[in-house]
């Protein structure tokens, strides 16, 4: 198969909500964006599939030389071919792609985060950066939209944190912040034990709070007159919200069980909000 193809083929096997923030959009935008989904979802598969740290951290320095090549004209990976082909046309910088990179290797040095402070340099370089990528793909004219993709992009990973609480655990992760954890007398063992109580269901719907926060805020820094060109991101956000309102629904039931749309409901809520607009 050809690069894009293989792009193609990585975003569907995913099953992840963002292919269907995608569907609606012109084939030369599809085609960036999912090369730079394809090329997300790479390095993370690194971080997640490779259990020997040394050899994670040589893959992802073997990413950050594909990205070298990648902007010399002379990749060697299916990605890194695709992204060649839509670098160019949407302005996506070298810096913000390695910075990607940086926030995975994040995970390979630390398991634990002190405060939101140093949660929100994590999120901001897995997602947010991701974020004001995708932007420049769907296009611009106000420099506000990239405010509006910044939070978007901390929501959104916000979002994943209080879903994969018991994932994460299992892999021996916690990214909720020590600081929220003590304020709520929330011990480290319960989440890694997998033991529900008051306090943690309080726990999870203040960071349930903190993540709808970013969301209002990113859709007050969304100009009306960029909307229509970021509606993918809006889309990604109605099937991200109507999660986290279900995660909330069932009582924050995330340590033993991980809670997930319907590919038909995430086909309904990307048709509905694509044209509402």
């Amino acid at each position: 198969m050809n690069p894009h193809d293989y792009c193609q083929d990585k975003a569907a096997k995913s099953g992840s909500s963002f292919y269907y923030s995608f569907m609606f959009l012109p084939p030369q935008r599809r085609q960036a964006i999912t090369a730079l989904y394809a090329f997300c979802r790479e390095v993370d598969d690194v971080v997640d599939e490779c259990h020997d740290i040394s050899l994670a951290h040589t893959k992802l320095d073997w990413w950050r030389q594909e990205l070298g090549r990648v902007f010399g004209g002379t990749p060697t990976h299916p990605v890194g071919h695709a992204l060649q082909d839509v670098i160019a046309s949407f302005n996506l910088p070298q810096e913000q792609l390695l910075e990607i990179i940086d926030g995975m290797a994040m995970d390979l040095q630390q398991t634990r985060y002190l405060d939101f402070k140093g949660l929100q340099l994590y999120c901001y370089r897995v997602a947010s950066v991701v974020g004001l990528l995708a932007a420049e793909i769907f296009g611009y004219t106000d420099r506000q939209t990239q405010k509006y993709a910044h939070d978007l992009g901390m929501a959104f990973q916000l979002t994943n944190i209080i879903r994969d609480v018991g994932e994460d655990a299992r892999r021996g992760r916690i990214y909720l912040p020590i600081e929220d954890l003590q304020r709520f007398n929330v011990p480290a063992s319960d989440i890694l034990e997998a033991r529900y109580s008051d306090n943690f269901r309080q726990l999870m719907a203040f960071q349930a709070e903190r993540a709808q926060q970013f969301y209002e805020q990113a859709f007050a820094n969304l100009p009306a007159v960029d909307r229509k060109s970021q509606r993918p991101g809006l889309v990604m956000a109605a099937i991200y919200r109507t999660l986290l309102d279900e995660i909330a629904r069932d009582g924050f039931k995330v340590l033993d069980r991980r809670t997930s749309l319907t590919p038909l409901r995430k086909v309904w809520l990307a048709g509905w909000t694509w044209m509402k607009g």
